[in-house]
């Protein structure tokens, strides 16, 4: 199955300073690149448990006694780690957003390039899909969706259009959506403009924000003294969420100062925000917006 070329995928896992016996976790496993490149750097006492949600990724699993795939979403990574008895780590290294086999399977409904059902469910089991959001959201709902996720000036306009498109008949397919939105499309900008509607639609349906919000939570419970987090992220929203939490300990706000003016955070940071070089881009279109965030558990 043809998966995406990992992105960042050396800077990601040296970021980890792996430690060859330790204990790591890939929290987006999809192909496998990332967890593969661990593996390879673990002695026969490491172990590797990763996490993915959908149930195409499963068909990569690696054939190796130190790796473990745990077919859940990484907000549930405290949980389901107890249940192998495992309540520190050394390592977790997340790959955010939508793998490239999910954007090129035509019916997931991912891709604004093909016409597909109204889907974008990042887990086959999620009762929530595009669909729903589209048809069935209250117009200021869907507007506050499409202005919060995909940083869209003209959310109402778009949502009124939306509305009164579907109340003349169900929007189901990912072109029947393009067409109700044409006329706020304009050619030199389509595209962006696009994607970035399936894009907050997306987050919607998977609950993206909320997910990373609790992951990172877990993160500073989870990790040992001096263990560390690798974050790749692909949009601002995503990014901000992961640079508030490695200064701060916070998503909103400034930290509480003690009596002496210190503050107390669960991370420091380790060097600065790294992105891929033009080479890696021009192998590699998907990893233009790319950033990786480290930080390491105090």
């Amino acid at each position: 199955m043809k998966y995406h070329n990992p992105v960042l995928l050396f800077e990601s896992v040296d970021g980890l300073q792996i430690n060859p016996s330790g204990t790591y976790v890939d929290v987006t496993f999809g192909g496998g690149g990332h967890s593969r490149e661990i593996l390879s750097r673990l002695n026969s006492e490491g172990r590797l448990f990763a996490f993915d949600q959908d149930a195409d990724a499963l068909q990569n699993t690696i054939n190796d006694d130190r790796f473990v795939l745990i077919h859940e979403n990484f907000r549930f990574i405290q949980r389901f780690l107890r249940l192998y008895g495992v309540k520190k780590v050394d390592g977790i290294l997340a790959d955010l957003g939508v793998s490239s086999h999910q954007f090129d399977e035509v019916d997931r409904g991912f891709s604004t390039r093909f016409d597909a059902d109204l889907d974008m469910r990042m887990s086959q089991k999620g009762e929530l899909s595009a669909y729903e959001v589209v048809n069935k959201y209250e117009e200021e709902k869907l507007a506050d969706v499409l202005f919060q996720y995909g940083e869209l000036r003209n959310s109402r306009v778009l949502a009124k259009a939306i509305v009164l498109a579907r109340g003349e008949e169900s929007v189901k397919t990912s072109f029947q959506l393009k067409q109700v939105l044409q006329k706020f499309l304009p050619k030199a900008k389509e595209h962006k403009i696009l994607a970035q509607i399936f894009q907050a639609i997306r987050i919607e349906v998977n609950q993206e924000m909320e997910v990373l919000k609790e992951f990172l939570l877990q993160t500073s419970e989870l990790l040992e003294t001096g263990g560390r987090l690798s974050v790749i992220s692909y949009h601002s929203l995503e990014d901000r969420l992961v640079k508030r939490y490695l200064q701060n300990g916070l998503f909103d706000g400034e930290p509480e100062k003690d009596f002496y003016g210190n503050i107390k955070v669960p991370f420091k940071k380790a060097g600065k925000l790294i992105v891929p070089t033009q080479e890696e881009i021009k192998h590699n279109n998907r990893a233009r917006s790319a950033k990786l965030r480290i930080g390491i558990k105090n």
